[in-house]
């Protein structure tokens, strides 16, 4: 039995035309079933629905053989025991750095002031702005990025954006990107050498499907 690992919404909805390529089709829809293993057409494949934070966890313990994670969660969990093998180049955003729009963040920064940042993104905020040389104080927050300089809480936020419509709704601004994000195909090390004939094909057919 092959055990693949996916979150909720658009990683789950991008990911099911990759494994239609795969000849593998989700039997039940998880917005309507409440079920956290799903079957599929195959009855030696099976989805498990976990936090999109949690995917990483799940295939380094063996809970799951295989996963779909965005870079953003993998670089957070630091990507021990897993083999990277594909970027699916699905569910693409970006890591910024945003405001409000009356900060003016640009002088902050060239007057070498202490900047309070709020993320869930911590390792990354931290490295983006230790290699800027910028000090920051961090306060890790797990949702609603955006009314932490409303409140007066942080000045800046880093965190995940893709059209930009949400910071433009609360009157923030996106100062700097730092990188571009996209979702991963992250294989358990162990499973790659146990069912290395079911799993080969699966990546093999993912990376058709991509080009």
């Amino acid at each position: 039995m092959l055990t693949l690992a996916l979150s909720k919404g658009r990683i789950f909805e991008e990911t099911l035309p990759l494994l239609k390529a795969a000849g593998i089709e989700v039997t039940e829809d998880p917005e309507t079933s409440r079920k956290l293993i799903l079957p599929t057409s195959r009855p030696d494949v099976r989805v498990v629905l976990v936090r999109a934070t949690d995917v990483p966890t799940y295939v380094q313990y063996g809970g799951a053989d295989l996963g779909v994670a965005g870079k953003d969660v993998l670089l957070e969990h630091g990507g021990e025991g897993l083999y990277q093998p594909l970027d699916l180049q699905i569910a693409k955003c970006r890591m910024s750095v945003a405001v409000r729009a009356d900060f003016d963040y640009a002088a902050a920064v060239k007057q070498g002031s202490r900047i309070r940042v709020a993320t869930k993104y911590v390792s990354v905020a931290r490295d983006h702005f230790a290699d800027k040389g910028v000090h920051v104080d961090l306060i890790k927050l797990y949702g609603s990025m955006e009314l932490a300089p409303l409140t007066g809480l942080a000045d800046a936020i880093v965190d995940l954006v893709s059209t930009g419509s949400t910071l433009k709704a609360n009157h923030l601004v996106e100062v700097e990107k730092i990188m571009d994000i996209s979702s991963r195909l992250v294989v358990n090390q162990a499973a790659l050498k146990l069912k290395r004939d079911a799993i080969r094909p699966l990546i093999d057919a993912f990376s058709t499907a991509i080009r």
